[in-house]
């Protein structure tokens, strides 16, 4: 392959992608009536769901969990798995790969949760951490479910403040703007005045419509961009999720969108700090300079005593992890080592499936590389894009080919590279099912096949792969939409 040689600022880059390393009430709590998430081996059918019954008094839901990785398993996966973003996931976990992660690795589950500082009514948002949280009453005082999101961009960032839902739709149609059709224009990928319900409509199937014109929170074609700074501005949840919150809010139900990173609560006597990386648009010292005073004279007036050692820690590394910080707790690593382990799944709900390599199909060499690694976390990436990407690896010798399809034709196989060219900059060559390549199929399989044409390394060019592993890191090469539309009503916002 020519151009095996990477440039500094390309291989800088995809290396950040692929190995992304990527203030509330202050009264005492009391546990929540839930029982804290477990995993069987044996289900598959759904993820994760966090309901908690809680009292007015209560700042703190959920557990910490662990679960050890196996094989091919992904933070995306894990992460939908369990209720829970992809930033999520790669926060609390910096020093596990995150596209393919060494087997037998514990990776925290970060699914306990210091509520945002707002009134539990309605649908409140926390920017912050990425997460919603709606809040009903029940018989046993309120009821709180709470989802992970994807937000906007740093450039398009989703607007605070207090709104309501005005309407509701399932099955939306997604009018893109004229400035838009004209940009994928450019590309050689032409839009339609209007998409209709189906996968490629980035609304997902339900749409909540905000009372701020050209906001909504809508589903998802791309599942695996929630946890991400990804939208124009929309929020967006997992397709299951949106399909249960839909149904649950009335129009005119309020919603609250708030930015707070760093977020303080009782539980059982104990004071717990959840911090998140401030995103770009806040200033970070000045909010921890503001936590730090809230947290002295928290303790001066009711003579709990903080670990301030223990503080500075969970706010430089901003885990997202709710941690105890009072005096007479656990030490965060103690605390940490005592998570809760989870049975690992048969199956992650959502996980995409790999087609079988058929010898007489279309295939698309995607690149060639010497690092093997390097070659698993981009067939991992691809497998995780909206609509999937279908990809695989295999090796002869030194050399490690990233290989997707299969294709029923060679019209989809060329569909294939110009949606890799225009949605990630990767340069694919169509494999016609002729004469053995050198690597393809699965473990220990070949297709037969001749590349279209050579190709140089894509690991060093692709413009859409940016960092991973931050909430400011945008779209981080995963391809989203750059729009979505009310019906009748061009957005930019999705």
């Amino acid at each position: 392959m020519r151009g095996e040689t990477f440039t500094s600022l390309r291989r800088a880059t995809l290396l950040a992608l692929c190995c992304g390393i990527q203030a509330c009430a202050l009264r005492p709590a009391v546990q929540e009536s839930a029982a804290p998430p477990t995993a069987s081996p044996n289900r598959v059918l759904r993820p994760e769901t966090h309901r908690f019954s809680i009292s007015k008094d209560q700042d703190v839901a959920g557990s910490l969990l662990s679960l050890q990785l196996q094989d091919g398993d992904t933070f995306s996966d894990v992460a939908r798995h369990y209720g829970l973003g992809y930033e999520d996931i790669a926060a609390a976990n910096p020093g596990i790969d995150p596209w393919v992660p060494k087997s037998e690795s514990s990776a925290l589950i970060p699914a306990q949760f210091v509520l945002p500082r707002a009134p539990r009514k309605g649908i409140v948002i926390n920017l912050a951490a990425m997460r919603l949280f709606h809040f009903r009453a029940s018989a046993g005082g309120t009821e709180v479910v709470t989802h992970p999101i994807g937000i906007g961009k740093e450039d398009r960032s989703t607007p605070t403040g207090p709104l309501a839902i005005v309407r509701k739709k399932a099955h939306p149609t997604w009018y893109p703007t004229e400035n838009i059709r004209n940009d994928h224009l450019r590309k050689g990928d032409p839009l339609p005045a209007a998409v209709s319900p189906g996968p490629d409509n980035p609304l997902g199937d339900f749409a909540l419509y905000l009372s701020k014109p050209s906001y909504l929170i809508h589903g998802t074609n791309k599942p695996y961009s929630i946890g991400w700074r990804a939208s124009n501005g929309c929020i967006r949840l997992y397709p299951e999720n949106i399909e249960q919150l839909f149904p649950a809010v009335p129009v005119r139900e309020p919603v609250l969108i708030v930015n707070q990173p760093y977020l303080v609560g009782w539980r059982d006597g104990l004071l717990y700090l959840q911090a998140h990386r401030p995103q770009e648009e806040l200033n970070a010292t000045a909010l921890q300079k503001r936590v730090r005073n809230e947290l002295k004279k928290l303790e001066a007036k009711q003579g709990h005593h903080l670990d301030w050692t223990r503080i500075d820690r969970v706010l430089a590394e901003a885990r997202g992890i709710a941690t105890p910080i009072s005096a007479k707790a656990p030490d965060i690593d103690t605390f940490l080592t005592r998570a809760q382990p989870l049975e690992h799944p048969r199956r992650f709900f959502g996980a995409p499936a790999m087609p079988a390599a058929e010898p007489d199909r279309w295939f698309v060499l995607v690149d060639e590389t010497v690092s093997a690694s390097m070659a698993a976390r981009l067939a991992a990436f691809l497998n995780h894009q909206g609509p999937q990407i279908p990809a695989r690896t295999e090796s002869k010798g030194e050399r490690h080919q990233v290989i997707a399809g299969p294709y029923d034709s060679a019209k989809g196989a060329k569909a294939a590279v110009k949606r890799l060219q225009i949605e990630l900059d990767l340069d694919g060559k169509v494999i016609a099912p002729t004469t053995e390549v050198a690597v393809a199929g699965s473990r220990g399989s070949r297709i037969k096949g001749k590349p279209e044409g050579q190709t140089r390394s894509n690991l060093r060019r692709s413009d859409s792969f940016q960092k991973q592993g931050s909430r400011s890191s945008g779209t981080a090469g995963i391809a989203f939409p750059e729009t979505c539309g009310q019906d009748g009503i061009p957005t930019q916002n999705c």
